[in-house]
């Protein structure tokens, strides 16, 4: 049974600690959730993104439902079987693939219609029709513990009579998920989506009309698409108060450190980002204020860069850890240079343990920040993080 519950709310900021229950366990909030786009959070093992801290990860509605099939990953017991992860699963509903395939001019891929999304396979060339009615299908099939209505993510830059067009559809496909839903008799738990791009007048019409509908949770769309910091902080500013007290709302698509902050302090529960995962492939590693340059925001403020690149020359023989504050397996395990060595010599091995370290590295920032709510000083934690450079690298 899903359900959420408020333990403390903190005093300075709208962040609160909460706790999201599932029938496949319960989510400290506020979490960050990885992405594990093909049932898989690329090179780590289930028991190892357990290790790293994490609670729940996102997977892809669009991406399953042509590679293997929902019908197949039902059969085989649903995904939680089929992938040997017994924990808490969330699954997008099709509609960010939209967007990214049209961004990205694929434009014979996709064709965005009132009734749905038409489809072509980018590795087939296999035609589909998504509808909401369809997107909620497929993931009953899948079996993931929480669900999003499908929606249509408005880019960025767009004129307003386009963003009301596109938010006027994502609203009737709310309300089509709803029926589809219950005629399904799903029991998972399904979250609406707030659209409306930076227009505040339709982010607020956006945030009351999926509020009104009885969802289970919110999620709140369109803000990792372009826009800048700002704008993004603007829209929390607009949606956050208008928010359901009771019901989790989690921001999607958004994840870099000082983000984190300035949603947590908005009153987001959980929200999603490659950034750690796709960065420790790069060879890019998570560390608390290094000493490096750091480059000034869009909204004109200077934020520490939380990177440095374990690929260059003066890391082959280094023997510290990659992060002399961090006692994640990776730390306590091995050194700069053999890590170095491994991303040179092209070893998959590289990609593995600089993913589990950044996982780790966030999944601790995780901790401390609840903990701060606990004890209402976030806003100090935060000065602690986004302070000068401190570390040499």
């Amino acid at each position: 049974m899903f359900k959420f519950e408020i333990l403390h709310q903190e005093k300075k900021t709208k962040a609160r600690l909460g706790k999201i229950k599932t029938d496949h366990g319960e989510i400290e909030t506020p979490a960050f959730v990885a992405v594990g786009t093909a049932a898989s959070v690329k090179s780590l093992t289930p028991q190892e993104i357990s290790q790293t801290g994490t609670q729940i990860f996102f997977v892809n509605t669009f991406h399953l439902h042509f590679r293997p099939g929902e019908k197949i990953i039902k059969k085989l017991g649903g995904i939680h079987k089929f992938m040997g992860w017994n924990g808490p699963i969330i699954s997008d509903s099709g509609g960010f693939q939209v967007f990214s395939l049209a961004r990205e001019k694929e434009i014979n891929l996709v064709k965005i219609t009132e009734g749905g999304v038409e489809f072509r396979s980018p590795w087939d060339g296999t035609k589909d029709f998504l509808t909401p009615e369809e997107s909620i299908a497929i993931q009953k099939d899948l079996g993931t513990d929480i669900i999003l209505c499908l929606d249509d993510c408005t880019p960025y830059p767009v004129t307003h009579k386009k963003a009301e067009i596109s938010l006027q559809r994502t609203h009737r496909w709310a309300q089509e998920s709803l029926k589809a839903y219950k005629k399904l008799k799903s029991k998972q738990a399904l979250y609406g989506v707030v659209q409306g791009s930076v227009f505040k007048d339709l982010r607020i019409s956006s945030v009351k009309f999926i509020s009104s509908l009885p969802f289970a949770g919110i999620a709140i769309g369109g803000v990792s698409v372009g826009e800048s910091k700002k704008e993004m902080k603007k829209v929390l500013d607009w949606v956050g108060p208008l928010l359901p007290e009771n019901k989790p709302r989690h921001l999607l698509g958004v994840g870099e450190i000082d983000d984190i902050f300035t949603l947590v302090k908005a009153g987001v529960d959980t929200f999603d980002c490659v950034m750690p995962t796709r960065l420790g492939r790069m060879g890019q590693i998570l560390i608390k204020n290094p000493n490096s340059k750091i480059p000034a925001s869009p909204a004109g403020r200077q934020n520490p860069k939380f990177t440095y690149e374990i690929t260059k020359t003066k890391f082959a023989e280094d023997k510290r850890p990659l992060d002399l504050q961090c006692d994640c397996y990776v730390c306590r395990n091995f050194t700069r240079a053999y890590i170095c060595h491994l991303f040179r010599s092209r070893e998959l091995l590289a990609y593995r343990l600089a993913t589990y370290h950044n996982l780790y590295f966030i999944n601790q920032l995780m901790r401390q920040i609840r903990q701060a709510i606990k004890e209402n000083s976030l806003e100090e934690l935060e000065k602690e993080w986004l302070s000068k450079p401190t570390i040499n690298i």
